[in-house]
């Protein structure tokens, strides 16, 4: 199978320079760059991508797809579907499933069903403790060889330093990122926002940002100690993202991430109540709203991952208090992109592309992606940076609705993507 993309402006920064025009396509991979002069090979489906940018598939690193356990909410199938309509070639869903995903088996699992769904790449990430409770050290070889490409235990942060310790020790034994949400839980149980003025006006409980300062500091200290790379997760504060510029600046091997949500919305938005504003870590006051933007500006945040979390309608329904956290992202977050970094000037295109796709690839090992070289494999994403376009929630593909950016207009947004040579989807 042949596929020919021609006259779209190619981006790929692990290029030292974009010369090539027209790609080629051949059997799953890049075979070729080939002089905007020349025609299409003979036997070629061709794609026209003028007016277009051309950039190796996004890679979002940070996902829910609920499946196995809670299928209600989403399906690796139904997630998969919401992420390649969002730009996503690959994504990565984190281990809270139920079972949760600690062993070979289910991350087995995932990769079949994704395989079935023949959309979205999926490279599960594996649990670092047994169901994620924090006590006993999941077998991270086992996961590794089954597919898995980190380890986390995401919403359930390991509380205990010396577990933590151990854990950053094995994962390095098998090369793999350690990804942590870091959250004191000392600090912020029971609370539903940020701490700050609006949770006082509002009267709602509060989660400090200083919960997640000390656990960035804590693991970025025992990332130097073992030689670990660690992953920061959603990073929302400006201790933890001052924490990760310093660590790099000492040669720590640190990486983060940031939601577009946390770059869109700050906890005024909480004001009407909408359980879709509603997320861990949860909005943040204008300071730390501006340290993830200048984060974003500076590289010191090395990843956009949307956090893509898919909740039943039913319970996103209940009192503040009591609604779930979390929001679906995935058919969002390069529209968000767009208008707040791109359009505002905080970025350029090649840093966006950087961020969701070339920096996602090097984090996480992914051989011979978040790149166009010849040679690579065929997942590309390709964008209209000036589309014009109304996000709704009724139209998303997910199995979810629980996005507080219904009714959004944007500007930008990726109108095909290309999985492995085969366009699965098309606006």
């Amino acid at each position: 199978m042949k596929l020919f993309i021609k006259n779209g402006h190619l981006i790929d920064p692990s290029a030292p320079e974009n010369t090539g025009i027209n790609v080629l396509i051949e059997n799953g991979f890049v075979s070729a760059w080939i002089n905007p002069n020349e025609g299409a090979p003979e036997d070629c489906e061709v794609f026209d991508a003028s007016g277009l940018l051309v950039a190796p598939g996004f890679i979002d690193m940070h996902v829910h797809l609920r499946e196995p356990g809670q299928e209600h909410k989403e399906t690796i199938a139904s997630g998969c579907a919401a992420a390649v309509a969002g730009g996503w070639a690959s994504v990565c869903p984190m281990p809270n499933t139920d079972p949760v995903n600690d062993n070979a088996a289910i991350t087995r699992y995932m990769i079949e069903q994704a395989e079935r769904a023949g959309l979205a790449n999926v490279f599960p990430i594996g649990a670092i403790t047994k169901s994620s409770d924090g006590s006993e050290l999941a077998e991270m070889g086992e996961m590794k060889a089954a597919g898995a490409v980190a380890v986390s235990d995401d919403g359930r942060p390991v509380p205990n330093a010396g577990i933590m310790r151990r854990a950053m020790q094995y994962a390095t034994d098998f090369d793999l990122p350690v990804i942590d949400h870091c959250e004191d839980k000392s600090l912020s149980s029971g609370g539903v926002m940020h701490d700050g003025r609006v949770s006082l006006l509002l009267g709602l409980k509060g989660m400090p940002a200083l919960a997640e300062d000390i656990d960035a500091v804590r693991d970025i200290l025992l990332a130097a100690e073992t030689g670990a790379h660690i992953h920061i997760a959603h990073v929302s504060t400006k201790g933890a993202i001052d924490a990760v510029r310093r660590a790099k600046a000492e040669g720590i091997n640190v990486t983060c991430e940031a939601a577009p949500h946390h770059f869109t919305l700050k906890d005024e938005a909480v004001e009407g109540y909408d359980t879709n504003t509603k997320m861990a870590p949860p909005l943040r006051s204008e300071e730390h709203f501006n340290a993830i933007i200048e984060g974003l500006r500076d590289g010191t945040i090395d990843a956009i991952a949307t956090d893509h979390a898919p909740h039943h309608a039913d319970e996103k329904a209940l009192e503040y208090d009591r609604a779930p956290f979390g929001i679906t992202g995935l058919e969002t977050a390069v529209g968000l992109a767009f208008n707040q970094l791109v359009h505002k000037g905080v970025i350029d295109l090649v840093r966006l592309v950087d961020l969701c796709s070339t920096a996602p690839a090097r984090i996480l090992r992914l051989d011979r992606r978040g790149t166009l070289k010849p040679g690579s494999h065929a997942d590309l994403t390709i964008i209209d940076p000036e589309l014009e376009w109304t996000y709704k929630n009724a139209d998303s593909r997910s199995r979810s609705r629980n996005s507080p950016f219904d009714g959004w207009k944007f500007t930008g947004a990726a109108v095909a993507t290309i999985v492995a040579g085969r366009v699965v989807y098309r606006r």
